[in-house]
């Protein structure tokens, strides 16, 4: 593995090879600083090698906001994710490697634009990762390093003992990072994530934090929901979504191809068929037209051209508190939680 030192002046770059910073997602130096968290992660060799596969540079160019990227500043990339979590398993259960090989790969069977288009043609981001764990090119590097696919597979599973994966229902690592992750992007992060991390602990695989904090992640998890059936969300996903079904129904690429592609070649594939390129270039440029009203009945005075969307989940899981379970510790905080449930999760939408 490379390992370099940042210079502390530029005299000290000299006539050297050109130095790397903490932040760089290729491995290029020894220890990875995650800049939300503020980690420092000692990479092991297999997870240099690993970032260094098309599986993983892929998600360099998938944003973790998918649609909703277009009209809102949730710009950053599923392998920025991808790593914070890495860091949270890292510092949580240093020496899992296996946990930590997982944290590295669970999303890289995402779709470009991440969900918008799961269940699309039958398309599953879990299934798709799996089949990528077991071959070329992340199955060879992983028997380099003397870790079995299958263990890998294993902890991605929705085991009860993870804290990454948990099925319990509770907030898990991965979600973690999600949530606080997208509350700084969004502005909506009050408090600073690494003296967040400091009030977390892990208890039966499951986040725990104290009350004060538990009750800032409830914040951040109903923030998160609202954004997911928000306008902001709604009405570009439900565009896309389409786009793609016309993409795939013009026989133009099939269902393999297009959960392969990254959301930059996405975007040029509607811009290259006479189906979508229309509304591709409306949904980008013109997306104030957009009209979206909450349940699927009616449409636009008018107008027939509307169509009906619903969102597969709204996330709300939630943390322990002082291990506890919240609606034991905090049930004014479970009453939150259980108020995302009245959100709507179908709407018209169409074209002003």
């Amino acid at each position: 593995m490379d390992s370099q030192k940042e210079p502390s002046s530029l005299r000290e770059i000299g006539d050297a090879a050109a130095w790397s910073v903490p932040t760089n997602v290729v491995g290029r130096t020894a220890v990875f600083i995650d800049p939300l968290w503020r980690i420092p992660v000692r990479l092991n060799p297999v997870e240099v090698s690993l970032l260094r596969t098309e599986p993983l540079r892929r998600l360099h160019f998938v944003a973790h906001g998918g649609a909703s990227t277009v009209i809102t500043l949730q710009s950053y990339s599923r392998l920025e994710h991808t790593l914070g979590v890495l860091a949270l398993v890292a510092h949580f259960r240093p020496e899992d490697d296996i946990l930590r090989v997982a944290a590295l790969l669970h999303d890289i069977g995402h779709l470009p634009l991440s969900h918008t288009f799961e269940g699309l043609s039958g398309l599953d981001h879990h299934a798709i990762g799996l089949q990528l764990l077991r071959t070329d090119p992340i199955r060879p590097v992983l028997e380099k390093h003397g870790i079995s696919a299958e263990a890998v597979a294993a902890a991605l599973g929705k085991q009860p003992h993870s804290p990454l994966t948990n099925g319990s229902g509770l907030l898990n690592l991965d979600h973690l990072d999600s949530y606080v992750r997208s509350g700084r992007a969004a502005g909506g992060l009050d408090t600073d994530p690494a003296v967040m991390l400091g009030r977390l602990d892990i208890r039966d695989a499951s986040v725990s934090a104290d009350r004060e904090t538990a009750g800032a992640l409830v914040d951040l998890i109903g923030a998160e929901a609202r954004l997911h059936t928000s306008w902001d969300n709604v009405g570009p996903a439900s565009v896309v979504r389409r786009l793609a079904r016309r993409l795939l129904d013009s026989a133009t690429i099939a269902p393999a191809q297009l959960a392969r592609m990254t959301d930059p070649q996405l975007w040029s594939a509607f811009d290259s068929c006479s189906r979508t390129q229309a509304e591709s270039a409306m949904v980008r440029y013109e997306l104030h037209r957009l009209k979206v009203t909450a349940g699927s009945a009616g449409s636009a005075p008018g107008d027939r051209s509307g169509w009906t969307f619903s969102l597969r989940k709204v996330y709300s899981s939630a943390p322990l508190v002082e291990g506890l379970r919240i609606e034991v510790a905090a049930p004014e905080l479970a009453a939150e939680l259980d108020g995302l449930r009245a959100l709507p999760t179908t709407f018209r939408v169409w074209w002003s």
